[in-house]
């Protein structure tokens, strides 16, 4: 079963076209009698300057829709287009290349190099393909992240929260048109969480950033503009204008957060 677009609601932010739109997607996993269908003809799309939340029980396809919508794992059919850019169309190189220039990825585990500096964690994306970085553009969006005086730290002398910064500082140093974060809070503590949402809701109201986020925090989830449900790889509901509250009840209907 297709669905369409929950995001078709009119949306006075809402541009065309979509930052991203997937279609018809199918992802399955094994083969005879072990085959899963993991995405089951998943269609969405996702406005430029929205916040999505993507939440589902353990299993139902959230985190490889995630996947797949951000060209890390590619659907066995349908199509997933970014900024008008058709992904399933691309060789590797060229998929490679639209991830690091146009997208920008926040993860539960922070994915920093131990022996490097904040500021060098920032920068080694630019740096291995080969960009020149502006170094005061770094040091402005770490203190505005307000990692200024840990620009020379190494990452563990870093609490959680001020890691889960630095990546979001990574991510945001080239300007993407889309962020995907998964499961971005579920390693920290309420308030250092409660920091990094701020952080990626300013990335949309004021950076104009699309946010696509997994998580199976209701609380999280509240942050969005709209909540999109996810049940045995397919989309079961929508929710626009969430809170913790009714977040928490639709997930209960769908067998809880697992």
């Amino acid at each position: 079963m297709t669905r369409t677009s929950y995001l078709e609601e009119p949306r006075p932010t809402a541009l065309s076209p979509h930052a991203v739109a997937l279609a018809g997607l199918v992802k399955t996993y094994g083969t005879g009698p072990a085959r899963t269908t993991v995405l089951d003809g998943v269609s969405l799309t996702f406005p430029h300057r929205s916040f999505t939340a993507v939440m589902g029980p353990s299993g139902s396809g959230k985190s490889t829709l995630l996947q797949c919508a951000a060209g890390l794992d590619r659907p066995d059919s349908g199509s997933v287009t970014i900024d008008g850019i058709e992904l399933t169309a691309l060789d590797e190189v060229a998929l490679t290349r639209l991830r690091r220039d146009r997208l920008g990825f926040v993860f539960q585990s922070y994915n920093l190099m131990p022996t490097l500096t904040v500021r060098q964690n920032v920068t080694l994306p630019g740096e291995l393909a080969g960009r020149r970085v502006d170094a005061g553009r770094v040091v402005e969006l770490l203190t505005r992240l307000g990692l200024a005086a840990h620009l020379d730290d190494r990452p563990a002398n870093l609490s959680g929260g001020q890691q889960q910064r630095v990546s979001i500082a990574r991510a945001l140093l080239n300007d993407p048109a889309v962020i995907f974060a998964d499961e971005p809070t579920g390693a920290l503590d309420s308030r250092a969480g409660a920091e990094v949402l701020a952080l990626l809701r300013e990335a949309v109201d004021t950076g104009g950033r699309t946010v696509v986020m997994v998580t199976h925090d209701p609380i999280a989830a509240a942050v969005a503009d709209a909540v999109v449900f996810f049940a045995d790889g397919q989309v079961a509901d929508f929710l626009y204008r969430p809170t913790a509250e009714t977040v928490a009840a639709r997930m209960a209907a769908l067998g809880g957060v697992r």
